[in-house]
């Protein structure tokens, strides 16, 4: 509360899942930025809903927290979710609902919404349509597995056999990298797979064939692209800048490696190089595979048009100096100009880099300071949504279902806290000290 008292900009991250009893969780985070443009990110609110999790209901315990610590709806400038439609609903979601509040409270800024970049990096790659890859090898990996003694046949086998690995992975829908993890596993062990499952009497002309090989290895490849991708947008405290210029520095990869491929050099596609060196030149299919990497940038152009929509505001963030004074907002084309003729702050940008740089803006540009302060408020993901649901997954087990709400939400503040520190003395002198009684008797 103290805290927000000097927020001039704050934006919100907002996600629902569900304990180990099915109670829904709402987790609201934020992060707010202050006058001297320093960013504070910490949970706003963790609210238990027992009923139903409607966009209306959603929005009743989202208002309880700002209005619990006293901020703002002035001072809201980003609202990022996880894109179901409860949440960003234009009428009945909650997007819809925040922005009829702010409405409400005739605030004057724009409510920016983004769909979290994580989640939409994780379906762009439903769109190269390979699920029947997928689908044979989660096949393969339960079949060895599930069982305890196909299990342990299994790794005496690779043991026997010397690899270099002692056991393939299982698949998991909900952990995106669990998807390339296997994949890679069971690439390099499909010899050994192969020979394990014909011991088994089961049939491996399918993953010998030379078309699903070739298939494979492209996943594999595209897979691991796109986990370096995923883990390049993870961790606290992130610029939505710096995610923003991931993914476009990964669209424009995804065209050097169409053009690439349609020349039928797959050089950074390494398991495409193992395969293609196998085989005859003729039989890989790089045009095909040319064809989905063009369908996959046609999905990441699609799905980040809302982040691409605003491209400038990043720009000035990221680098000012760059940025063309007559595509940027009127209200702070004359403060640009004074910056970008200004050597002295050119210096110290070079110095602290763009992270650090917006502090250096002077009071004399307000408008500039303003608008830094926007953006270095956004959330770009909802990371930290998903890394507080996982803690509360360690903390309300099914062994710890009689765990109430109040405890786990006094939990999950004290685990997610970063910045706060808690005053022990002021806590202290609110309670009452224990007495062993009111006084003597004759």
């Amino acid at each position: 509360m103290e805290k927000g008292k000097d927020f001039v900009a704050f934006s919100l991250a907002v996600d629902e899942s569900c304990d180990a009893s099915d109670t829904a969780q709402l987790s609201v985070f934020i992060r707010g930025v202050d006058s001297n443009l320093c960013v504070t990110e910490e949970l706003l609110g963790f609210k238990s809903m027992h009923g139903t999790t409607t966009g209306k209901e959603i929005f009743e315990e989202f208002s309880k927290c700002v209005t619990e610590i006293k901020l703002p709806w002035d001072k809201l400038v980003g609202l990022t979710t996880d894109g179901a439609p409860a949440m960003c609903g234009k009428k009945s979601g909650l997007v819809g609902m925040v922005r009829e509040k702010m409405r409400e409270e005739n605030c004057a800024g724009e409510l920016t919404v983004y769909h979290c970049i994580i989640h939409q990096e994780a379906l762009c790659a439903k769109a190269l349509k390979m699920e029947h890859v997928m689908t044979t090898v989660t096949q393969v990996v339960n079949f060895i597995r599930a069982k305890g003694l196909n299990h342990r046949q299994f790794k005496y086998f690779l043991e026997e056999c010397g690899s270099e690995y002692a056991d393939v992975p299982y698949h998991t829908e909900v952990r995106w990298l669990s998807r390339g993890k296997v994949l890679n596993r069971c690439f390099e062990l499909r010899e050994e797979i192969c020979q394990f499952l014909e011991t088994k009497g089961k049939d491996t002309a399918e993953l010998r064939e030379q078309k699903f090989l070739c298939e494979l290895a492209f996943l594999c490849d595209i897979s691991s692209h796109l986990d370096a991708l995923n883990l390049q947008l993870q961790g606290r405290g992130r610029n939505i800048t710096d995610m923003y210029a991931a993914v476009r520095a990964f669209k424009t990869k995804l065209c050097l490696w169409e053009n690439q491929m349609l020349q039928g050099n797959p050089c950074h596609f390494p398991c495409c190089q193992s395969i293609k060196a196998q085989i005859s030149t003729a039989v890989f299919p790089c045009a095909q595979f040319a064809e989905k990497l063009s369908v996959l940038a046609a999905e990441f152009s699609r799905r980040f048009a809302d982040f691409d929509a605003q491209k400038c505001k990043f720009e000035l963030l990221s680098n000012p100096f760059a940025v063309d004074v007559e595509n940027a907002p009127t209200n702070i084309q004359m403060e640009l100009i004074e910056l970008q003729c200004n050597d002295t702050l050119k210096s110290k940008y070079d110095a602290v880099g763009a992270a650090q740089f917006p502090r250096f803006i002077p009071d004399t540009m307000p408008q500039l300071r303003t608008q830094a302060a926007q953006m270095l408020s956004m959330f770009g993901s909802t990371y930290l949504c998903e890394q507080l649901f996982s803690s509360m997954k360690m903390t309300k087990t099914t062994h710890r279902r009689r765990l109430t709400d109040e405890h786990l939400r006094s939990i999950l503040r004290i685990s997610s806290a970063q910045s706060l520190s808690p005053d022990i003395d002021e806590l202290a002198s609110k309670k009452r000290c224990q007495v062993s009684g009111l006084g003597t008797s004759d």
